[in-house]
Formats: C-alpha cells, structure tokens, sequence
C-alpha cells in the first residue's frame, strides 16, 4: 500500500472533525513572550541566495495575526518562552500559528518542548504524503495526510499539541514546559537534504521556496494550560478506564479501577480543552468503579473525557452521535 492509502487524520480548519483553533478562541490563555530565530537557507540546495530574511523575533510574539511573521528558511528553527510554564492540562496544551493563506498551501514545522532549556523531546510527527513526486514550490498538502506537524492548518488556524503524548520521556516535565522549538521541515525529497517523520517517510511539503519568505513562517504560540492554573488536583491512582459502547448512547458505561480510596473528577471537554461540564465529583472507595454515561445534551461531534486525581489524569475521546 502506498503512503496515501493510510488512514486520514483530522482535516483543515472548519470541516467536521478538525482540531484547527481559532486564533481569537477563549481557550488561549497566553501567548509566547521570548523568542530567538536561527535563520535557515532560502534554498538549502543553493547557499549562494542566502538566509530567509522576512521578519524577526519579535513578530512570533503575542497574539496570532498581530504583528506578521518571522521566516525560518530550510531547517531553521526558532526557540519560544513563556512567562509562565506551559504545563499538561485535558486536552490540547499549546497551538503553533504559520501563515497559509489557504487550506492547502502548507509549510510544515517539527515541534520540540523543554522544561530545562537543554534537552528538547519532539512530537512524533507522522506525514503520509507521497513521496515519489516533489510537490513544487506553491504546489498542495492534504492535511488529513499528516499529523503533530505544525503548519497543518492555514492563517488565523493553530495546529494543537498535547503534551501527554510526550509524559513519561526521561528528563521531560510535562507539568512544566519553558521553551517550545519550531523547526523548519526541508520539504524536499532528495535523500541528501529530506526531512523524516517518525515512521522514516520523507516529509514532502512545497519546496523549494527561494524567496526571502522561504520555509516556515512563524506567526505564534498561543498557551491553553499553565504550569499553576486549571484543575484541582486530587489524591489517586486509577489503574483501568473502560468505555462501552462509544459513540457514547443513553446505556454507555464508563468503567475503572481505583488503587486507594479517593476523591474523582470526570468532567467533559472540547476538543480545545475547552471545559463544557463536571459530569461526577466525589469520594469513591478502592475497587472497580462504574458510572453511566449520557449524552450531556452535547451536539454531534467529538469530545473528551477525563478522570483526574493527583497521580493519575486519563483522557479519552467519545464520540457523540445526536
């Protein structure tokens, strides 16, 4: 099977079942403060044009469509700072802004967060793009074929992260991320200068773009959760979590396991992380626990679902069908 026979993932901005969030959405809760740019090549197949020159630090800095763009060239990356810790809430945490002027003209980005300022994790990006033929310079990139790479939806649009993909890496603090890298995708398929996503298939997005624009262009960082805000923590351990049947119905059960004794919040959210209600709150005893599932009046769409306590924050997505 070839790379555009796999299974599609989200789709642009404003098609049922996207993850794009506006750029003036109310789930923003601030937006990146620092920044400092290595500029990549215009062309990095041809030095002799010189760095991506358009814009500066300075334009990646608060809110998205602002103050315009900084361009990355090919392979440049910018460095983002926060004045408060990005941390791991329900949800997305944090989108990344570029400046596509429509759905399809996509320049892509890899996304890396630190909570120490040294070691960056990256997000396992996955592009399911063909790779036998180059897509040319203002040529087209189906956004359901590619995944945590930022750029995937067009101006005004940012492409979310979540930071419990990344929980568990040694040396990473999801709780407390400082800095977020962006770094350019070489979108060419020339062995000697592609870029690979997780799976090893070559990225291929509009290239080459020998323009003083060339690359990524930069337009924000826009926080969900900080390190400090949102929910209350609760003292617990849930071992399982089983939901059946899910398109959630009037009969859907969710079902989990309890380590100690504790106090369990359930509550719904947006795709966003977006909070739309606390379906459960309370003191519940060690053992399995089970509590039925209703609809909550909330129209057709996806959702998520999460159990939080101290030790323990599980999410999943349900799926409502009205």
């Amino acid at each position: 099977m070839g790379l555009s026979g796999f299974a599609q993932f989200a789709p642009p901005a404003g098609q049922l079942g996207t993850t794009a969030i506006a750029g003036d959405s109310s789930v923003f809760v601030a937006w990146a403060t620092g920044c400092t740019v290595e500029r990549g090549y215009q062309d990095i197949s041809n030095p002799g044009l010189g760095f991506a020159s358009l814009g500066d630090s300075s334009m990646a800095l608060g809110i998205a469509g602002a103050s315009g763009v900084v361009s990355l060239g090919d392979g440049g990356s910018a460095i983002l700072t926060f004045e408060n810790p990005i941390s791991n809430g329900p949800g997305w945490d944090f989108a990344v802004f570029e400046n596509a002027f429509d759905d399809t003209f996509l320049e892509l980005a890899f996304v890396e967060v630190s909570s120490d300022g040294v070691n960056y994790y990256r997000f396992p990006a996955t592009s399911y793009t063909q790779d036998t033929v180059q897509i040319e310079s203002f040529g087209s990139v189906d956004a359901s074929k590619i995944d945590n790479l930022a750029g995937k939806y067009r101006a005004l649009f940012g492409t979310p992260f979540d930071l419990q993909e990344l929980s568990g890496q040694s040396g990473l603090d999801v709780m407390h991320i400082t800095h977020v890298k962006i770094i350019d995708v070489v979108g060419c398929i020339q062995n000697e200068y592609a870029s690979y996503d997780q799976y090893g298939n070559k990225i291929n997005d509009p290239w080459n773009t020998p323009f003083a624009s060339g690359g990524f262009d930069l337009d924000a960082v826009g926080v969900i959760h900080q390190a400090g805000a949102g929910f209350q923590n609760f003292p617990a351990v849930i071992s399982s979590i089983n939901i059946f049947p899910n398109p959630v119905t009037q009969h859907t059960v969710l079902a989990y396991y309890l380590n100690e004794p504790s106090v369990v919040q359930i509550a719904v959210f947006d795709v966003a992380g977006k909070e739309l209600c606390i379906v459960s709150e309370g003191h519940q005893s060690c053992g399995k626990q089970s509590f039925a599932l209703k609809n909550f009046h909330l129209k057709s769409g996806i959702y998520l679902l999460t159990l939080q306590t101290t030790d323990t924050k599980i999410t999943k997505k349900i799926i409502v069908n009205n």
